[in-house]
């Protein structure tokens, strides 16, 4: 799957960083590379669907499983909160250990869009891959994909020089809306490095092996990330603001885990 990047935007730098970030937490992920089309750039996404693969999207799974979701409700769905996701994944994993399994998969996907700041998590980006065989059905968390908002990608250059200037960027973070919400209630949701203190305090058994995981995350493995993008595909205040980012999501994820 061929995407172009919308605009100015950073859509495809994002995509490939993100993956690198995937790879170093060694979370499940779509593989992903920068490509050009028909002159255009972009990311290509390698498929993870076959003939014998099938993707059922989150609003589908949540739609048979909780009472009354909308799943054409795209964005601004606050029913699409963690804990119908869980409903969700125990409904489709009834009676079979895979339930706490991709609880534990979900857990990593929103670690990551709390490092990268990704807004994107609706539920049209996630869902759960079924493989048809002959004498059963075998089911699993499809791997994470569509990382394309987040690193603040969609910003120009000179606001992520003001932002850098004036030591915004944490309250960039803090004010980014993500696409899972904590409270039906909640108008907007909070943001992806929100969402996981919140999660890690209320669900600590999902969220422990994961959260070991970042000590693994250092500068200079998320600064290599960074600088892996060829140097023009990306500026140089773009990464300063994406490595800034990180590391401020990571200091407080670690913060909110002592």
């Amino acid at each position: 799957l061929f995407k172009y990047a919308r605009g100015n935007s950073g859509e495809h730098w994002a995509e490939k960083i993100a993956e690198s970030v995937a790879i170093l937490l060694d979370i499940p992920h779509a593989r992903v590379e920068l490509a050009v089309f028909a002159g255009k750039r972009g990311a290509v996404t390698e498929s993870f669907i076959d003939g014998e693969l099938e993707l059922f999207h989150g609003n589908q799974i949540l739609e048979t499983a909780v009472r009354g979701y909308d799943p054409e409700i795209r964005f601004g769905q606050s029913a699409h909160t963690l804990e119908n996701i869980w409903l969700a994944l125990d409904h489709a994993f009834e009676g079979t250990d895979k339930a706490t399994d991709s609880k534990l998969q979900f857990a990593e996907y929103l670690v990551l869009d709390g490092i990268i700041g990704n807004t994107d998590r609706h539920h049209e980006n996630w869902g759960i891959v079924l493989k048809w065989a002959v004498e059963e059905q075998v089911a699993f968390l499809a791997p994470s994909f569509d990382h394309a908002s987040s690193l603040g990608r969609e910003l120009e250059d000179t606001r992520r020089s003001q932002l850098l200037a004036e030591s915004r960027v944490g309250r960039y973070s803090e004010r980014g809306r993500g696409g899972v919400y904590w409270s039906q209630d909640d108008r907007p949701g909070p943001s992806p490095v929100a969402l996981v203190r919140l999660a890690t305090e209320r669900y600590p058994e999902f969220f422990r092996s994961t959260l070991a995981k970042l000590d693994d995350l250092s500068p200079d493995s998320l600064r290599e990330s960074v600088e892996r993008t060829p140097e023009d595909w990306m500026s140089p205040t773009a990464r300063e603001f994406a490595l800034t980012l990180m590391l401020y999501n990571l200091g407080k994820i670690r913060e909110a885990v002592g």
